[in-house]
């Protein structure tokens, strides 16, 4: 049996399922297996994603390493 023809047998065995725990555990099983898992944002959080990329292609960061001797650097001084 193909990945194809096992999929949609799956499909056609699913929709026959009136159990609404059962079908809640399939989704649960099939949640944890999604490799194209979508992660959701609200406005505000796309709105300071763009903000960052925008930031990030000005210059305007610091490289881990630059920052690692500056945390270093500081915490020598206490």
């Amino acid at each position: 049996m193909t990945k194809f023809e096992l999929k949609k047998l799956l499909v056609h065995r699913i929709t026959e399922i009136n159990d609404i725990s059962f079908l809640k555990a399939i989704k649960t099983i099939l949640d944890s297996k999604t490799d194209n898992e979508v992660l959701m944002l609200n406005e505000d959080q796309r709105k300071e994603i763009m903000l960052s990329k925008k930031e990030i292609q000005n210059g305007f960061y610091t490289d881990h390493e630059v920052l690692e001797q500056q945390v270093k650097k500081w915490a020598s001084k206490k």
